[in-house]
């Protein structure tokens, strides 16, 4: 669960090994910040530390981002970042029935649990979000949304987010998010310029489209070949020496994104960047009951 990557980070690098993280790579502010530590002793130690994102590995999405950071959809003026999807969880709901108070499955259960996942939109969503400000390359300052459990009898996570981000320069990003029922799925990342939109999607297309069009094509099997790619250059990095461990700044950057968005939904007002930063919220987790 993503509750103790970074203790597990920080008990890597002070150990002297290499880290291969999963996304996200904490569930609050406190973690974001240890972990984003762990990655510069990393590299003072001559270790190297990865984080997996897949997108960031795709050659139709990194060549379509270049494009649209170099200018070719012009101004950014606004975006959307979606992460629709039925609910992933079932095996997972099934384990906690019986007792959804006894530690051991909720453990188990971890993905419906707030504390060990971060709740959807970090644990889930970060995906999306993610794309989002690595297109354009910063954090939001500020964030208001909601969202709640419309379909949701286990555990204590929602199971829906609707998010605007408010970007450097005045950029709106809207960001919304469904874990519940059938029917149309997507995990996709837009910004509509001056000149042109940037049109990405975790299992479709990615494309620009305007005045200066980049025709791309169909994302393959983004997942598999994209954590191949990852532990490719994690194998890369460790045996040529490389200890830049570039992963972790962009990926600090989108986890704090979702907390920030996060924050904004449960208290369903506007919450600026730094106001989350100096809160410094953490999630509790209770692991008296816990089998050592």
């Amino acid at each position: 669960p993503p509750y103790f990557h970074p203790e597990q980070a920080a008990a890597a690098v002070d150990a002297g090994a290499h880290v291969f993280l999963a996304k996200p790579i904490a569930v609050d502010v406190p973690g974001c910040r240890s972990v984003e530590d762990c990655g510069r002793k990393a590299s003072a130690k001559k270790l190297c530390f990865l984080v997996d994102f897949q997108t960031r590995t795709d050659p139709l999405f990194r060549e379509a981002v270049k494009r649209a950071q170099n200018g070719d959809i012009g101004r950014i003026i606004c975006g959307e970042a979606t992460y629709i999807a039925n609910i992933p969880w079932k095996r997972q709901i099934e384990e906690l029935r019986p007792d959804p108070a006894d530690p051991e499955r909720r453990l188990r259960a971890w993905g419906l649990d707030r504390a060990l996942s971060g709740d959807v939109i970090t644990e889930q969503n970060i995906h999306s979000i993610d794309v989002a400000t690595w297109i354009l390359d910063a954090h939001p300052v500020r964030a208001y949304g909601s969202g709640g459990r419309g379909d949701r009898a286990m555990g204590d996570c929602w199971d829906h987010f609707s998010v605007v981000f408010t970007f450097p320069e005045d950029v709106l990003v809207s960001f919304c998010s469904k874990q519940l029922g059938a029917g149309w799925d997507d995990i996709l990342c837009r910004m509509y310029g001056t000149e042109g939109t940037i049109d990405t999607h975790y299992f479709g297309d990615v494309s620009i489209k305007g005045q200066t069009p980049y025709a791309g094509g169909k994302v393959e099997n983004l997942y598999p070949n994209g954590a191949i790619r990852n532990i490719a250059d994690f194998y890369d990095n460790v045996t040529q020496g490389r200890f830049s461990n570039e992963t972790v700044a962009p990926s600090v950057r989108s986890n704090l994104t979702t907390i920030l968005g996060r924050m904004a939904a449960y208290g369903q007002r506007e919450v600026t960047w730094q106001e989350m930063i100096t809160a410094g919220e953490r999630l509790v987790l209770n692991l008296d009951g816990l089998k050592s």
